[in-house]
């Protein structure tokens, strides 16, 4: 992948991350758990692909 989509990718990871904290530090009454498990979701799969990509560059 080039560095300006990973770049992005990085981005989106980072506000998906920060989502996620900021829903998980609400009382359990109130979180809105379909909302969690899409952020979740979103969070590792995107998370994977900058790993992915990044073990892929690796000189060998």
């Amino acid at each position: 992948m080039s560095t300006e989509v990973l770049s992005i990718v990085a981005i989106f990871s980072i506000v998906i991350w920060i989502a996620v904290s900021q829903e998980a530090v609400k009382p359990s009454k109130t979180i809105n758990w379909r909302k969690m498990i899409t952020l979740l979701s979103a969070g590792s799969l995107s998370t994977l692909i900058l790993v992915i990509s990044l073990f892929q560059q690796l000189p060998l």
